[in-house]
């Protein structure tokens, strides 16, 4: 039975990855940033998590776009082109001769400090760009048998505060959420949003499932207080194009705990099913079959999208 969406086998050959570490490619041990790094120090910087399918990694440009925005959002300066950044990732690729059940996390922080305080200005450097490609890939059970989820009082913030549009280091609000979850013996959190609707969890983004068989509905959140996630993206893409009604909006708990089925979206393991919320079951407690559906239409959907791709 599943733990998280991110539960995943050991594979030994991650013992010897190359991790790719400002411009140069480095045996994992030696894999390291400096303890001044503004990453390390304060959380600041922002990242991108990706998978590799057939040798590319899907919904690149989307991925980079989204990084984009949130280096411009916090004044902050990647040091690479799309172009640089792209080569990078394909070069990391292929020193670890990987082609497919690959996962890859981006990392880019404002770079090394004088000393560690807050202030951008006590920046020496350039920005620090790290990517760590790993054999990794989700479990089976996670996929066909689902999670469980936990509603916590941990609630996600409004943009004056931190903005949840923001793929930040700084992941606290999300981990505090999470320890709640688990310590109440779920897998992970259902968060809410500042007015008590339901915005998203820890780490993935969720959708219930209403109305009646022959004509259901996917809802998700309005994505005011969510990341703008690109799987969620695309599951609405793909509900759209199977004629599939699909909603953002708001909705409560009480609409959660009647719904026919649930499932949350994520980079890492694509769609999972949701089996109970606060104990709560949801449907039948396994798999339904839009999910299902779902998930086959997803696999198609990405695919399509790197079919067409040429390593640069």
């Amino acid at each position: 039975m599943a733990t998280g969406t991110h539960d995943h086998a050991d594979d030994p050959r991650n013992h010897e990855i190359l991790v790719w570490v400002d411009g140069r490619l480095r045996p994992r041990a030696e894999a390291v940033v400096s303890v001044f790094d503004s990453g390390f120090v304060l959380g600041d910087g922002v990242w991108e998590g990706l998978r590799v399918h057939h040798g590319h990694p899907a919904f690149l440009e989307r991925h980079l776009d989204r990084l984009w925005q949130g280096a411009t959002a916090i004044m902050l300066d990647i040091g690479m082109t799309r172009e640089e950044l792209t080569r990078a990732l394909y070069d990391t690729l292929a020193a670890n001769g990987m082609h497919d059940g690959v996962h890859v996390r981006l990392m880019v922080t404002r770079g090394v400090k004088s000393t560690p305080y807050q202030d951008p200005r006590m920046t020496i450097g350039p920005a620090t760009v790290v990517i760590i490609a790993e054999h990794k890939e989700p479990m089976p059970a996670t996929v066909s048998e689902g999670i469980t989820l936990f509603t916590t009082h941990v609630r996600r913030a409004t943009p004056d505060t931190l903005d949840p549009k923001l793929n930040a280091h700084s992941k606290l609000n999300d981990i505090t959420a999470c320890i709640q979850a688990y310590t109440a013996g779920a897998d992970e959190a259902l968060m809410l949003d500042p007015h008590g609707f339901v915005a998203t969890c820890n780490s993935t983004h969720f959708f219930v499932v209403l109305g009646p068989p022959e004509e259901p509905e996917v809802w998700t959140s309005d994505g005011r207080f969510c990341l703008g996630g690109i799987t969620r993206g695309n599951v609405l893409e793909v509900c759209r194009d199977a004629g599939i009604t699909a909603r953002e909006t708001t909705f409560s708990l009480t609409d959660v705990y009647s719904a026919r089925e649930a499932f949350v979206t994520g980079t890492f393991a694509g769609l999972v099913p949701v089996r109970s919320v606060d104990g709560r079951t949801i449907g039948t407690g396994s798999r339904g079959p839009v999910v299902e559906r779902l998930q086959g239409l997803y696999a198609e959907h990405v695919t399509a999208d790197v079919a067409g791709r040429v390593a640069p």
